[in-house]
């Protein structure tokens, strides 16, 4: 069955998600990668969101933090000051899963403005709360489309610092992590038919390179048709 770099990414990210594991979550290509992953392999896990759902289990992704979906699903429904103190500062939650318009090699991320700050080419939805999630997560999982307008080597402006732990980027081209010892990113796998030169291309750094780069497998016709039917 053939499939888009989209697709190949949204199921590369929603595979990221371990059963049972509580999970912050970022509406858009997080929340799509969320559903699908609940789908298929991932029943228990528990997600979270910024609006204060605990545990929802939505059929269909959510257009926003605030949409009926997650509160009508969830198993609880908590102030937002309870999600950021007891759940993100009290160490709670397990992964959270993140988009970005930009991001440089220590997985920094940028989801504020393009250009400069008082007079912005473009001006995004700002931070959220994803530079909470990315402190008190104990493993971040970025989900961008890699070109290199978004893998820069300097942030226009500074809307997230790296998380402490793994970071983990899915793209539309390849999956990368963050080096245990260099904090940079790096290169550990090519979606099928890419190469490593066309990663590199598609990156304003010298891109770092895992030493043993495998392929990522190819989307399963279970996981497409599950992935068409939520889109």
């Amino acid at each position: 069955m053939n499939y888009t770099a989209d697709e190949m990414m949204t199921i590369a990210a929603a595979r990221k998600f371990r059963n049972g594991a509580t999970c912050f979550v970022g509406v858009g290509q997080p929340s799509i990668a969320a559903c699908l992953a609940r789908e298929l392999h991932a029943p228990d896990i528990v997600l979270v969101y910024e609006s204060g759902a605990i545990g929802p289990k939505p059929t269909r992704p959510p257009l926003s933090i605030a949409d009926e979906e997650l509160a009508n699903t969830a198993e609880s429904v908590v102030s937002v000051p309870e999600i950021f103190s007891y759940w993100l500062q009290g160490g709670r939650i397990e992964m959270g899963f993140l988009g970005t318009g930009q991001i440089d090699r220590f997985a920094n991320l940028n989801s504020t403005v393009i250009g400069k700050y008082d007079s912005p080419k473009v001006r995004m939805p700002g931070a959220g709360g994803a530079p909470l999630i990315s402190a008190g997560a104990r493993e971040i999982v970025v989900i961008v489309r890699q070109t290199t307008k978004s893998f820069v080597a300097e942030l226009d402006f500074l809307t997230t610092a790296r998380c402490a732990g793994l970071t983990t980027v899915i793209t539309d081209l390849g999956v990368l992590e963050t080096d245990a010892h260099t904090r940079e990113l790096a290169l550990v796998s090519c979606h099928p038919g890419i190469t490593v030169d066309r990663v590199r291309e598609a990156t304003a750094w010298p891109l770092a390179v895992h030493d043993s780069v495998s392929e990522t497998p190819a989307p399963a016709d279970l996981e497409l048709s599950a992935l068409r039917r939520l889109q």
